[in-house]
């Protein structure tokens, strides 16, 4: 009798210890589940996100080619004064919209990050000094980020640095170079480069 007692308690124990370990396993597979959908909420952020860095570029690079257009010429001077007040207001109010997605980087990919930017602000440097060198020069380095053959000879090293940098970088050193080559092939003879896909000081621009 004793003994069934004893037996009875050793099961008992087992029985508990098994119930634990499936508990812990369902809470394990619970976390799971809950991370997995939080990991897809995460990406959709970022996807939505990185749509709205690109529609602010949109917005503020369509703002731009009103106000250098010829069609603003065109018009009266009353005209063109009231169309050029909305048009600022609106610049200023745009920039005011600050929407940023962060890459993670090594040190590598953040060194190389560095060089491509200074690099790029050289060409916008020589666009405003000297259209047509500068123009040769955006188009080399352009022609790195592209996978079909482009017309002109390719920057090799600029190639090589957009490489090295990060693939979410690769892709907004891309749009940015897209922007500049816009710009440079809209302005003709009056240029007047505005490269808003760099950080923007909102203070400096007044929200309105």
């Amino acid at each position: 009798m004793a003994q069934a007692k004893i037996q009875a308690k050793m099961n008992d124990a087992m029985g508990s210890k098994f119930s634990r370990t499936l508990s812990m396993a369902d809470r394990s597979g619970e976390l799971l589940e809950s991370l997995d959908q939080l990991e897809m909420r995460v990406e959709a952020l970022r996807e939505t996100a990185s749509a709205m860095e690109q529609e602010r570029e949109l917005i503020l690079e369509t703002i731009q080619s009103i106000q250098n257009g010829q069609e603003l010429r065109n018009i009266s001077q009353g005209e063109r004064e009231e169309l050029s007040l909305t048009a600022n207001r609106l610049m200023g109010r745009a920039l005011c919209v600050e929407v940023s997605v962060g890459t993670i980087r090594n040190s590598q990919q953040e060194e190389a990050l560095r060089n491509a930017n200074s690099l790029i602000d050289e060409i916008v440097k020589k666009l405003l000094d000297d259209m047509n060198s500068g123009r040769e020069r955006l188009l080399a380095v352009y022609a790195a980020c592209v996978t079909e053959a482009p017309p002109v000879p390719i920057d090799q090293k600029f190639q090589a640095l957009v490489i090295s940098c990060a693939l979410e970088d690769q892709k907004k050193i891309k749009r940015r170079l897209e922007t500049l080559v816009r710009n440079v092939e809209n302005a003709g003879k009056n240029i007047k480069i505005m490269d808003h896909q760099k950080l923007e000081d909102p203070q400096a621009n007044g929200c309105q």
